[in-house]
């Protein structure tokens, strides 16, 4: 798949990403119908709503490539998958449910198993990404692209984000090893729109996630010149058994 066709599949599904982040915020306001999955992880009515949304159009314009959501066990048993969409619709489902605003909206299509698109949308920060190439990914501000290769930073430490304010020993030494200065809590995929943005530099976290959790991510941070390794510096790759993420570390185009 070539980049006119990676930039159609793109273009065509912001306004799907809109509505359903209209979607969220309607029905969190209206009142959510909760529940907790076998995992003790919670689930919404929008994170089932949201899924419909993007599924359904996703599979209209890329009727051939399987799609994994988190929110749905359909293929999650296929073997050998190299071409397939992740999807994560409500990635932060406890901070949406307990009213907060850094929940994401993410779709990523990876080919060859390494990440080719990236959609992410943070609907109660009014806040859009999305990538589809090399040097081709972009944050929409005022119906406008703002490329995020091009964005510098306007601060000089070195500053972090982290899934929690108790870090381990081996996330305190990678901060060692960049010499971070300041680091701020941040949960969803959200932190990887803002390194790649260039409003903080680093993030690290050990095993603890999945691949739908960062793929979106992944796609938007190296397109922008930000790179994602595991903790031995090794590329990550999709369509692991049981979609398992390793330890992961990312680094904005700033200290790469």
């Amino acid at each position: 798949m070539n980049i006119e066709e990676t930039k159609k599949i793109t273009l065509s599904l912001l306004e799907t990403f809109n509505k359903a982040g209209s979607i969220c915020l309607s029905l969190r306001k209206a009142g959510l119908k909760k529940e907790n999955k076998s995992d003790n992880t919670p689930v919404s009515n929008a994170d089932i709503e949201v899924n419909k949304i993007l599924t359904e159009k996703i599979s209209e314009i890329t009727p051939n490539i399987t799609i994994i959501s988190e929110e749905t066990s359909a293929n999650k048993n296929e073997k050998n998958l190299k071409n397939f969409w992740l999807i994560d619709p409500i990635d932060g489902t406890r901070d949406y449910i307990d009213n907060k605003d850094e929940f994401t909206i993410n779709a990523a299509l990876i080919l060859n198993n390494k990440p080719a698109v990236g959609i992410i949308n943070a609907p109660a920060k009014n806040r859009i990404f999305y990538s589809y190439a090399t040097s081709n990914s972009y944050e929409l501000i005022n119906k406008q692209e703002i490329q995020l290769i091009n964005k510098k930073k306007n601060y000089k430490e070195i500053k972090a984000v982290s899934y929690s304010n108790e870090l381990k020993p081996e996330i305190l030494a990678i901060h060692k090893k960049f010499k971070v200065q300041s680091c701020q809590k941040m949960k969803s995929s959200l932190k990887f729109c803002v390194i790649a943005a260039g409003e903080f530099d680093l993030y690290a976290a050990e095993p603890r996630a999945f691949e739908w959790d960062i793929a979106a991510g992944h796609a938007i941070l190296i397109h922008s010149g930000g790179q994602l390794t595991d903790f031995d510096g090794n590329e990550i790759h999709y369509g692991k058994p049981n979609f398992r993420n390793p330890s992961i570390i990312l680094k904005s185009k700033n200290i790469v």
